[in-house]
This record gives structure tokens, C-alpha cells and sequence, in this order.
């Protein structure tokens, strides 16, 4: 069993009521970074996000990114930062990449397995993998975000889990309302 407590309840946990959610999850709740020589990767339910900080002043036309299903490949001014197969499928139509700022380069793409148990413990296979503590937390924020999701009357953003959160957490679709 699982326990989800949130601060401010006046210490006997709980979730709070949902007053005002305009922002996503991941903006209220914040992310769970893994950082790596290039810059760092962060993930959601449906998305997984790749932020490589370049110098600055890079231009858009020095840079080559390829975005496929499994693969991901990225050069800048003709120096390859990133090029490998990807931990799982992503939707290729679906993929983008940015340069914010001439310094910043953000690809999103998007999850073909978009569920909670669906935690991607590594950028690539066998490379820029979560250190366990990071993957631990990854995984609580999925679940989390999937519990805000099957209860949009409350604000999971702020809550802290315990307990069998693995895989996604218990599944308790089957259960009478």
C-alpha cells in the first residue's frame, strides 16, 4: 500500500483540495533531473525532455539533430554531443528541438508508452542512465503525476509517496466508485 501526504494539512497529511491548476504538473511540482556531460534529461508521463547547453551565440544553422522512433542524434558546429539508441520508442512526428536563448538546445519527445511503470532509467540504452537515487525519484514523480491525473480535483504537486510506488504503484482502475 501506498501512502501520499502532502504539508500543510495541518500536519495530518493528506491531499489538498485542487484550487487553481493552470500550470502542468511538472511546472507546479517541479522535475527530477539527471545530469550528464552535456547538460541534463528529465522525463514525464507522456514526454521526455533533453536540455545541452551549447556555447553561447550557436545558431540554429549550426546544429543537426536527427529525431527518430529509437534514435536520437545531435552535432553542434559540426561536433557530435549526442547520437545513440534511445531506452524506449518515442513517436518521431511528434519530436522537436530548440534553441532558446543561443545557448540552450531543448528536444522533446514524445513517449510511445505513456504510463507510469513507463519510467525510462537511462537517455540511451547502456548510457546517461540515473544513478538509483535519481531513477527512485523519477519513478515517485510519475506516479505522483499519474495520481494527478486519474484525480483532477487535487493537487498531487507538493505530496511526498512511500511504499510499493514501483512500476507505476498499484492499479486501482478496477475498483468500484
Amino acid at each position: 500500500m501506498r501512502n501520499v501526504s502532502l504539508p500543510g494539512r495541518g500536519g495530518t497529511g493528506g491531499t489538498r483540495p485542487l484550487c487553481h491548476m493552470s500550470a502542468p504538473f511538472e511546472e507546479r511540482s517541479g522535475v527530477v533531473p539527471c545530469v550528464t556531460p552535456w547538460g541534463r534529461w528529465y522525463q514525464t508521463l507522456e514526454e521526455v525532455f533533453i536540455e545541452v547547453q551549447v556555447p553561447p551565440g550557436t545558431r540554429a544553422k549550426d546544429v543537426c539533430c536527427s529525431l527518430q522512433s529509437r534514435r536520437v542524434a545531435l552535432s553542434v558546429c559540426g561536433r557530435e554531443v549526442l547520437q545513440g539508441k534511445l531506452f524506449d520508442s518515442t513517436i518521431a512526428d511528434e519530436g522537436t528541438w530548440t534553441l532558446e536563448d543561443r545557448k540552450l538546445i531543448r528536444i522533446v519527445l514524445m513517449k510511445t508508452n505513456r504510463d507510469a511503470g513507463n519510467c525510462w532509467t537511462s537517455l540511451l540504452k547502456n548510457e546517461y542512465a540515473a544513478d538509483p537515487w535519481v531513477q527512485d525519484q523519477m519513478q515517485r514523480k510519475l506516479t505522483l503525476e499519474r495520481f494527478q491525473r486519474e484525480n483532477p480535483g487535487f493537487d498531487f504537486s507538493g505530496a511526498e509517496i512511500s511504499g510499493n510506488y514501483s512500476k507505476g504503484g498499484p492499479d486501482f482502475s478496477s475498483l468500484e466508485k
